[in-house]
């Protein structure tokens, strides 16, 4: 090899390799580079740079050519991720149109995708909740799945160490299904959520209403500041992008952290094609990478490499990395990559009215979105017609009426007079749904996508057991709003298709056996031990609540096992 190619290598080697720059990619590359380890990040999409390419982060609704709306032609060219509660004209910039990368639904499926440096973390609902024992021995009770190698004692700190450099608001509740965190102070309930709150802890024994914990700085501490972030501004307009840095993001959080060590090379613009594996060293050597624009290839090395792409596109790399070792994707010995994918069941949701508490309104905005009730079904035993169980949000707000009669003057007089109504309070199911071999994806035999990549088909459906737990959700929550006095309820089967919740999981589980699962305790693939996987596709059960903390806490986890490995010489 002549001294040009080995110049060349080197100048494409680091000590660490890190696929995607979202929530779980922003976290490896923190965690990496404070370690002192020259970390490679690749992200697919365009660069995007905190505050400064937040282009409607400060505008106006008037200053919006459609006021904030979709087209119709933006909708009929988009029927996938139009459906998307934050997909509007103040942040399409942040979300992947349907032909940009294409796939294959064998069944319905919508894939909400962010392409660009921080990902969806632009874009979540920031939601953050623990898991308990109770959710990671979920499989093992019940014989579905494979029992997690891990439980909450294994994350316990690795919890508290995300969370208190993220910034997590809520309060101590001291519940055994949903462990408490190290929280900045809570955004409080309103009136007719506390009412709720203490309705139901009057009629259930087991069911509690609690603020909604987030991931919002509602009071900054040093460790924030030194972010260069500052205090949420209660706005409630994070999928813009937040110049205060009020939400946590990798743009705002993890990323620029990352920087300031001066160990972060960070490539956007980049389509990881493979994970290189290297058959004489029995381990993976590096990645192969497409320009997103000139689809040249290029290769880069490194001692560990970290696939954090989300869920789905974590699949399609490890899928599409072939090798005379691993022929049916990297890391397959079982069989099961790509299968047994799961997701949240958050297609039903309830309305109703209350006419009390008028002394009452509400002022300004929560950002923690109301009240959260935690899973109460199946907690300790079995006891429904149905598997697992469901948590759920609770909203109330009280709302306004307007005279729209007349014309000219009065009218206009009407319309800017402000009478308030009744309270309009409203809940969604957030349902955990039974990983299943028939829900998968996997990789096309003919079709391609623009850089060559095959299209992934995606197969993945509700069963008999999500519509059972729908219909108790439905009727559960209707009796609990008749119990607090609510009228005019009305429940809602919205029949969307899996994945608007945008919380797709697993392909490529953890589990103690490596013939039936793809990772191990430390998210380290079983049969190449320097490739780790810690976002979604990790996932052996989904529980029922939001999973981006129990992502960051994982990573954290894993880089520094990793780390650890590399100085022992294990890796």
């Amino acid at each position: 090899m002549s001294n040009l190619n080995i110049d060349s290598i080197k100048e494409r080697s680091y000590d660490a390799i890190v696929i995607g720059s979202g929530i779980s990619g922003g976290w490896a590359a923190k965690e990496f580079t404070e370690k002192g380890l020259k970390t490679l990040v690749l992200e697919r999409g365009k660069d995007v740079k905190h505050i400064v390419d937040y282009p409607t982060t400060n505008k106006y609704p008037y200053e919006f050519e459609h006021r904030g709306e979709l087209t119709l032609a933006i909708k009929k060219d988009n029927p996938v991720v139009s459906k998307c509660y934050a997909f509007r004209e103040d942040a399409m910039h942040f979300f992947v149109k349907d032909k940009e990368h294409p796939y294959v639904q064998e069944k319905p499926f919508d894939w909400i995708r962010g392409y660009q440096v921080g990902g969806k973390s632009l874009l979540w609902a920031r939601q953050t909740q623990r898991w308990s024992d109770l959710d990671f021995e979920g499989p093992k009770r019940d014989g579905f799945a494979v029992d997690w190698p891990i439980r909450h004692k294994d994350l316990d700190s690795w919890y508290t160490y995300v969370e208190q450099f993220a910034g997590i608001s809520g309060n101590k509740d001291g519940l055994v299904s949903l462990p408490d965190g190290d929280f900045l102070p809570a955004f409080p309930l309103n009136a007719v959520e506390d009412y709720f709150k203490n309705t139901m802890r009057e009629k259930y024994e087991g069911r509690h209403v609690i603020s909604a914990r987030c991931a919002h700085l509602s009071q900054p501490k040093q460790v924030h500041f030194d972010q260069g972030r500052g205090k949420c501004q209660n706005r409630n307009l994070c999928q813009r992008g937040c110049p205060f840095g009020g939400y946590f993001s990798s743009n705002s959080s993890t990323l620029p952290w990352a920087q300031k060590t001066g160990n972060l090379t960070l490539k956007p613009f980049s389509v990881v094609e493979s994970v290189i594996y290297d058959e004489k060293l029995g381990k993976a050597s590096g990645v192969r990478v497409i320009d997103t624009n000139t689809k040249e290839v290029t290769e880069y090395y490194a001692k560990v490499i970290f696939v954090n792409a989300a869920a789905i596109n974590t699949n399609l790399i490890l899928l599409n990395s072939i090798s005379s070792r691993f022929p049916n994707g990297l890391g397959n010995d079982s069989g099961t990559l790509g299968k047994y994918v799961a997701f949240h069941n958050y297609s039903a949701r309830i309305n109703a009215e209350y006419d009390g508490l008028k002394e009452f309104s509400t002022d300004g905005r929560n950002p923690a979105g109301g009240g959260y009730i935690p899973r109460f079904r199946n907690l300790l035993k079995q006891e429904t017609n149905f598997k697992r169980g469901y948590a759920a949000g609770f909203q109330a707000y009280r709302s306004t009426e307007r005279d729209t009669s007349g014309m000219g003057a009065d009218l206009k007089a009407q319309l800017l007079s402000k009478n308030l109504g009744p309270w309009q309070v409203g809940s969604h199911m957030m349902g955990e749904t039974i990983p299943k071999e028939s829900n998968y994806v996997k990789l096309d035999t003919e079709k391609k996508d623009a850089w060559g990549i095959p299209l992934l088909r995606i197969s993945v459906e509700y069963d008999d057991n999500d519509a059972k737990m729908k219909k108790d959700y439905l009727e559960q929550m209707t009796e609990m709003f008749t119990e607090a006095g609510f009228k005019n309820i009305k429940a809602d089967d919205a029949g969307q298709a899996p994945g608007l919740d945008i919380h797709e999981m697993g392909g490529a589980r953890m589990g103690h056996d490596p013939k039936t699962s793809v990772l191990n305790k430390w998210n380290q693939l079983h049969d190449c031990k320097n490739v780790f996987v810690t976002d979604g596709a990790c996932m052996t059960s989904t529980s029922t609540q939001n999973p981006s903390l129990t992502y960051m806490a994982l990573t954290a986890r894993a880089v520094d096992y990793a780390v650890l490995s590399l100085k022992k010489g294990e890796l």
